[in-house]
Parts: C-alpha cells; structure tokens; sequence
C-alpha cells in the first residue's frame, strides 16, 4: 500500500484528498501546518508527497528546498493557486517533481499520484539497495543515494542523481530524450528536451574527466545517450 504524505493547511481540501486517497487504498499521512509537515517528511518514509505552497510556520517551497538538502528523494508534488506562477516555477528549480493548480479534480490528483509512484518504481536500483556500484573513479551508493569518489563526497542535486541511476539501470543501451523525460519527469511538466540536454551537460562536468570528450555518457547520434561503465578508449 502506497503511503501518501499530505501538507495542506485548508481543512476542506485536506478532508476531502484524505478521504478520497483512503478509499482508493492509499496510506495517508496528514499535516496542517509547514513545520509539522516538515518534521513528518524528514523522519517518516513516504512513497508521494502532496505539498501545499502557502502554509503557516514554514511555506511549501521552504520545506521542499530543505528537504532536497537533506537528501530526501521522495516525489514532491506542489499544490498551488493560478497566481502562483513564479512559485511554480521555483518549485521546479529547487526539486519539486510535480505541480496541481487549484481548484484541481481529484481524479486529476489521483491520476498525478499514480504516474509518480510508477516513476519511483522504475527509478528503484535494480542491485540491492545495501550494494554499490562502481564506474571510473567513482562509487555509487545506492543505500545513501549518492556518489563518492575514493577521496569525497560527490555534490549533485537529487534530479541529477536520479538521471544517473537511470542510465546506470540501462547500461549499455540506448536512452532516448523522451524516456527521460518521460520516466524521470514526467514528460507533460517539461515540454522541451533541452531540459534533458542540461542535465546531461551538468552530469558530464561531474562525472568526465573531459566534459567535451566524454566516456561514460556518450551521445548517440540523432537517438539519444548511452551510459558505459568502461572505457574503450586507450
């Protein structure tokens, strides 16, 4: 049973998604206010959370940036009003996975749940999550979510590891534009395949010795990317 974590302050809309979600055998966690959903998120495991931006005590895109910090991989969608636009916008930014505008259809939220919660599950290491995996000079630690180098830890923002384990998973095969986007965004909040171009580029200054000669994630003409463990090159 998926567990969903619901911060919203506005009592009529968090009854109504708290009785809706129960009925279509969701686990659901509640909290009314930023800094109890907060503490909710950091130190209970959840499969989604709902996250309203205009809270009291600590807003939305606080506990999202904090939560990101601390290293929580958790899929946040922000709930927000049609004024909110920058919000949205900055949500995105700082890690939210996801944004409903109110007044929204519940179905809609349900349908948005769904997606997520397949999303996370084809993100899921396909190792056991106590194993790690090792290419180049770097270490990937699945437990801990991240990458280390012999010497240190390796600084990346939560979206950009979950693009690296993608192409780890699919090691040795072609990955297309669309399937990132697709499986680790969700295509319909970013439009464009250069958002997926910039990832790639930022993950290259990271994990390339020569970002402009890359060994690792190599670019597949006209098709799209191919992550190798080793490199052929001499």
């Amino acid at each position: 049973m998926a567990k969903i974590l619901i911060i919203e302050d506005d009592p009529s809309i968090l009854e109504g998604l708290k009785s809706y979600l129960e009925s279509e055998n969701y686990d659901v966690l509640t909290a009314r206010d930023g800094e109890e959903g907060f503490q909710m998120a950091s130190s209970q495991s959840s499969d989604v959370i709902l996250l309203d931006i205009m809270l009291p005590k600590k807003n939305g895109l606080d506990i999202c940036k904090d939560l990101r910090t601390l290293g929580l991989t958790t899929p946040i969608i922000m709930l927000t009003s049609k004024t909110e636009e920058l919000d949205k916008i900055l949500g995105l930014e700082i890690g939210a996975d996801d944004y409903i505008t109110k007044p929204f259809s519940i179905r809609e939220v349900n349908a948005r749940l769904r997606a997520h919660l397949r999303r996370s599950e084809m993100l899921k290491p396909l190792t056991n999550s106590d194993e790690k995996y090792k290419f180049g000079i770097f270490t990937v630690d699945w437990a801990n979510q991240e990458l280390r180098t012999d010497s240190a830890h390796v600084e990346m923002s939560a979206k950009e590891f979950q693009v690296l384990k993608y192409f780890i998973e699919r090691e040795g095969r072609i990955v297309t534009r669309e399937m990132l986007l697709d499986d680790v965004w969700g295509y319909e909040n970013y439009p464009t395949t250069r958002t997926v171009d910039n990832y790639i580029l930022n993950l290259r200054k990271i994990i390339e010795h020569d970002p402009s000669k890359p060994i690792h994630i190599l670019t597949v003409h006209t098709k799209g990317y191919r992550f190798v463990k080793e490199s052929s090159i001499i």
